[in-house]
């Protein structure tokens, strides 16, 4: 007798937050129960043979309601119940995620000559991803990057990049960005606003971040990938430097669009298989 259900994300995971109520068809309240650890219902209160209206709620996501019929066995069986996040908008389960740099990229690219890239990424980061529970919109990003670190697959290239024409890692060692707001830009859509810290410089930097979903690895963990894009301008960072051709074509371009691969580990450690 009583009543069972699951309480699920759109991406499958429990919702160990949620509270299910039930009323009969009078709209009167017969049972309230919350769901567990593994985002399930199980209570035994017994309930009259009869049809009702089960609501499920939980903090940051819109509510959910679907009927049951109770048999005369006193049971009710509601099932899966799938919670969207609230507004439509979509992240990983609440709590920490901690950024995996094996299975990220960093990558930036700048125009050469005015008639192709350059591409560079940098080899050595970090970071923290926390989903707030009650409020999306307050989420946090952290993360640390080694400067010394860039890479564009030419040691010349490199060590001028290293230096004070550009980002000065002797004095500079580290690139910084702390996210300061989160809002929704869509089902799947964010825009992080943050301040970049490089050069010795902090700028406003805003990215904009795709949920790509969640998903189990093969060490027992769980896994949350994102993709984000910004555009930064050198001269913001005090990075000024430029060679000019005789054409009065700038030799590397002052523009950055930067690209990040994302994959988080749900927790504060990554594994250490």
């Amino acid at each position: 007798m009583g009543l069972t259900a699951k309480i699920r994300t759109r991406d499958g995971w429990a919702v160990s937050h949620g509270v299910v109520t039930v009323t009969d068809m009078t709209g009167t309240q017969v049972l309230r129960a919350e769901t567990d650890a593994e985002g399930a219902v199980r209570d035994t209160t017994e309930l009259a043979p009869g049809a009702y209206t089960v609501i499920v709620t939980a903090v940051g996501y819109a509510p959910a309601a679907s009927s049951a019929i109770v048999t005369a066995s006193g049971r009710a069986e509601v099932g899966t119940v799938t919670l969207a996040r609230q507004g439509g908008t979509e992240l990983p389960p609440p709590g920490p995620w901690t950024i995996d740099p094996v299975h990220s990229s960093v990558a930036a690219v700048a125009q050469h000559l005015g008639i192709s890239s350059v591409h560079g990424r940098f080899t050595e980061f970090g970071g923290t991803i926390e989903i707030a529970p009650d409020d999306v919109t307050r989420s946090r990003v952290a993360a640390v990057i080694r400067a010394a670190s860039v890479d564009t697959g030419n040691g010349m290239r490199d060590t001028h990049l290293r230096s004070a024409d550009f980002l000065d890692v002797e004095r500079h060692p580290e690139i910084t960005y702390r996210s300061t707001g989160v809002t929704a830009a869509g089902p799947d859509r964010w825009t992080v606003h943050g301040e970049l810290s490089m050069h010795g410089v902090v700028r406003p930097v805003d990215l904009d971040l795709a949920y790509l979903g969640t998903g189990a690895d093969p060490w027992g963990g769980t896994r949350a990938a994102f993709r984000a894009t910004a555009e930064l301008h050198r001269e913001d960072f005090a990075m000024n430097y430029n060679q000019v051709l005789q054409a009065g074509i700038a030799a590397i371009g002052t523009t950055l669009r930067i690209e990040l691969d994302i994959q988080a580990v749900q927790g504060e450690f990554l594994p250490t298989a």
